[in-house]
């Protein structure tokens, strides 16, 4: 069946994408100035053992992400507090280990899953409901951040300054966590699990390049989000791709656009 850019179902994913690129573009920012993108990718990679334990328990996919991701971020933080291990060795050992755990479980599945789908994306699977929920995330995610965006920022900048503001740093760590979780969760039918982290840093990357205060970064990050998202689903239904390294396609074209336009400023 030839797809058209009007189809319900394409909307549905239009709808969908746009929802991943406000929220990815806001939270993508603390990852980007945090230097998070490991961190983010493990989140990500963790997500498939939430999906496998979601449909083996008849819980819901979203709520064995979320559960499975909050428990790897809580589980990493308080190992990070021990300081055995450094932070990339710990995340490298955590994520594999869930990822690893996570195909096990999925193979344990009587239901048959498209785990292509969920590594990748599938405009396909996103319904009126999942619609609802996204939108119910990314509002209660852009009030949480809103609330927080000080002590975010405070952490992000010194943890020793936020602790003499009166800033619980390991509070504000776990928000993060949380924030991260959601936006897994949000994103994994669209973007697919091996490429949340691109949609989290690219644009934010772009971004920073193009403003020089914080809070333009992260309207702008949240900008070239949606433009990547229209423009990506629209090269997929054209090409017959998959939507989301699509999207993450024409996010980087537009991330290489500002580099060099960039430079070329610097050179005049």
């Amino acid at each position: 069946m030839e797809k058209k850019i009007t189809d319900p179902f394409i909307i549905r994913g239009i709808l969908a994408g746009l929802a991943v690129a406000m929220i990815s573009g806001l939270v993508g920012c603390f990852v980007v100035w945090r230097r998070m993108s490991y961190y983010g990718e493990s989140i990500a990679h963790s997500s498939l053992l939430g999906v496998g334990l979601g449909i083996l328990m008849g819980v819901g996919i979203n709520l064995g992400i979320v559960f499975t991701c909050l428990l790897f971020g809580i589980l990493f933080l308080w190992l990070q507090q021990s300081k055995l291990l450094s932070s990339d060795t710990l995340l490298g050992v955590l994520a594999h280990l869930a990822l690893s755990i996570g195909i096990i479980v999925i193979s344990m599945n009587r239901i048959k899953i498209d785990v292509h789908a969920f590594l990748f994306g599938d405009i396909l699977a996103v319904t009126q409901n999942d619609l609802w929920g996204m939108y119910l995330a990314v509002l209660f995610v852009v009030i949480i951040i809103c609330l927080n965006w000080s002590s975010l920022l405070l952490v992000t900048i010194d943890e020793d300054l936020a602790k003499a503001e009166g800033v619980n740093p390991l509070f504000i760590n776990l928000l993060l966590t949380s924030i991260l979780t959601i936006v897994v969760a949000v994103s994994i039918q669209i973007i697919g699990l091996l490429l949340i982290t691109a949609m989290l840093i690219i644009p934010a990357a772009t971004s920073r390049r193009l403003v020089n205060s914080p809070e333009m970064m992260a309207i702008v990050a949240t900008l070239l989000g949606i433009i990547s998202v229209i423009l990506g689903i629209y090269l997929s239904v054209e090409i017959d791709a998959p939507s989301g390294p699509s999207i993450v396609v024409v996010s980087a074209v537009l991330f290489f656009i500002s580099h060099f336009f960039g430079m070329f400023l610097k050179k005049e």
